[in-house]
């Protein structure tokens, strides 16, 4: 019974996750068409990577769940694994760039400076873990 309701939970979140990684590409001015899902991953409750292919043909990956949902051309990463070590170094980057920026010691910036980096080094230890895509 414990199993059933696990199963249904995890259908359930990537159900979530895949709306909100949806939303996103809305958001973005860029129009669904499908989803890869032979190439596409998971990791309940954590993250979600969607290769999915929009209307005017261009393929992407957005990456979606406890943390910052995001996009980027396929172009700039050849697999989902390759994918969070890119939205990791993004991240980093991002995180710089929004800390050297913040001279008026915004606190609410500064917060996500450190969710933004916490985020960055987890994908980078996920994307380093050879169990996990074996």
């Amino acid at each position: 019974m414990t199993e059933a309701i696990n199963e249904q939970q995890m259908t359930a979140w990537v159900q979530a996750q895949f709306q909100k990684a949806n939303q996103y590409l809305a958001q973005e001015g860029i129009l669904f068409d499908s989803v890869i899902t032979d190439q596409s991953r998971y990791l309940a409750p954590f993250l979600a990577v969607w290769k999915i292919k929009a209307m005017d043909q261009k393929v992407y990956w957005v990456i979606s769940g406890d943390l910052p949902t995001d996009l980027t051309l396929v172009d700039n990463a050849t697999s989902a694994r390759e994918a969070l070590r890119f939205f990791s170094m993004r991240w980093q980057l991002k995180a710089e760039n929004l800390e050297a920026s913040n001279t008026k010691q915004d606190a609410g910036q500064a917060e996500f400076v450190g969710i933004l980096r916490n985020r960055a080094d987890s994908l980078y230890e996920l994307f380093n873990n050879d169990k996990l895509w074996a």
